[in-house]
């Protein structure tokens, strides 16, 4: 069983929309939004590189309509949508040079996540690999607190700039929060950092602003306190920003995505990748697995880790840690997850358990704006299998007592 310390502080950071990698991670996920939407069975493995006055995209699309979609125009939209839309930029969504080399999926690959085909008939994973899941009862989102109160901040700043309460405010972005635990509970916030993007205004009055907003999103946490320090745009001016001042790659932001640092990750990154792919689907079904758990009352924290071999549907492997906070064995949750009554891990099952292929009410360009877990309108965060696990931890546990046949 694993110990809590008694006091320690974590510190989480998020990127906003307008980070030139970010800016990578919606583009790439913009194109696979446009071969969705045409073909739901789309193969997409799209990469983006961002920097002075040029966009590129490379990578692996299969899409039985791909000659109907722009990809140039949608790396154009996408750069606008996030605020890169007048020349003080520097960067803006008409002036950058755009380049692709995105081909068809190989047809080795293909064949062993396309049903029906391949050494096992059914769809297999699209790569090997493990991937995490992780909840808390900590935040309201069951969040680790650091990373939720980082993307509580972003999502604030960017609204005031977009809405023009601030209006100064430019589209690159860094927040920082570190939170003291005690007991394994959040006690106050240490510190807070916000790095922002402006036009050329008082450094003095750039601060005085962003504080009130920090104050005014954190507050009601009731961890702020006297002792809180705040660092706004520590190294002085922050005019020059977004891909005319630092280059971007899709996929370099995988813990801002995640939990912050909390708990485990596989190495995967998401974005520009297609539900086939197991490194983005089922890091969204271990989310919605331990979530439920957590949702469920069965433990205060979980996180949940599967495996796979590349072209097989079979999970290798599902492995539960609470850390000593559930209300019975791990081992027994984990019986429950590997009998695939309750949660199927199955590939061709997730997708369309969450609807992955059809996605409605949400996009995959939104996930890659401020995390891709701790938003309801995302169908891994629902909290729909409460009952059902309950149902299943009820079983368990009787099963237990019963005497054994002799």
């Amino acid at each position: 069983m694993s110990k809590i310390k008694t006091e320690h502080v974590f510190t989480s950071e998020s990127v906003s929309e307008g980070h030139p990698d970010k800016m990578c991670d919606q583009i790439s996920d913009a194109v696979l939004d446009a071969c969705l939407k045409r073909d739901p069975h789309s193969r997409v493995a799209c990469e983006t590189l961002v920097g002075d006055n040029v966009v590129m995209n490379a990578g692996e699309i299969t899409c039985c309509d791909w000659d109907s979609i722009n990809s140039e125009q949608v790396a154009r939209d996408v750069v606008k949508q996030i605020g890169y839309d007048h020349e003080a930029l520097k960067f803006w969504h008409e002036s950058f040079e755009y380049i692709s080399r995105i081909h068809g999926q190989s047809p080795d690959i293909s064949q062993g996540v396309t049903q029906g085909q391949g050494l096992f008939k059914e769809q297999g994973a699209g790569d090997q690999g493990m991937m995490f899941g992780y909840a808390t009862d900590e935040t309201p989102e069951l969040m680790p607190t650091p990373i939720a109160y980082s993307q509580r901040l972003l999502s604030d700043l960017v609204k005031k700039r977009k809405d023009g309460t601030i209006p100064y405010l430019r589209p690159d972005s860094k927040s920082q929060v570190s939170v003291r635990y005690n007991g394994g509970k959040p006690v106050e916030i240490t510190n807070v950092v916000i790095s922002h993007q402006t036009d050329d205004v008082s450094l003095d009055k750039i601060r005085n602003d962003i504080i009130e907003q920090v104050q005014q999103v954190l507050g009601p946490t009731g961890l702020l306190n006297d002792r809180t320090e705040y660092y706004v745009n520590p190294t002085g001016a922050f005019v020059l920003g977004g891909p005319f001042a630092d280059s971007g790659l899709t996929g370099r932001k995988i813990i801002v995505d995640t939990y912050g640092g909390v708990g485990s990750h596989g190495g995967g990154a998401f974005s520009g990748k297609d539900p086939s792919k197991v490194d983005r689907s089922a890091a969204y079904f271990c989310r919605y697995v331990s979530k439920n758990i957590v949702a469920a009352g069965l433990a205060h924290k979980c996180e949940i880790q599967v495996a796979y071999a590349i072209g097989v549907s079979k999970p290798l492997s599902i492995n539960i840690e609470t850390y000593g906070t559930g209300v019975i064995e791990d081992i027994d949750l984990q019986r429950i997850l590997e009998s695939g009554e309750v949660f199927d891990f199955r590939p061709a099952a997730i997708i369309e358990k969450l609807n992955l292929t059809r996605p409605q009410g949400w996009s995959y360009q939104q996930t890659s704006m401020n995390g891709h877990f701790g938003h309801d309108h995302f169908p891994w965060e629902k909290t729909d299998m409460v009952d059902e696990l309950k149902s299943a931890v009820g079983e368990a546990a009787l099963n237990e007592k019963q005497e054994p046949v002799l």
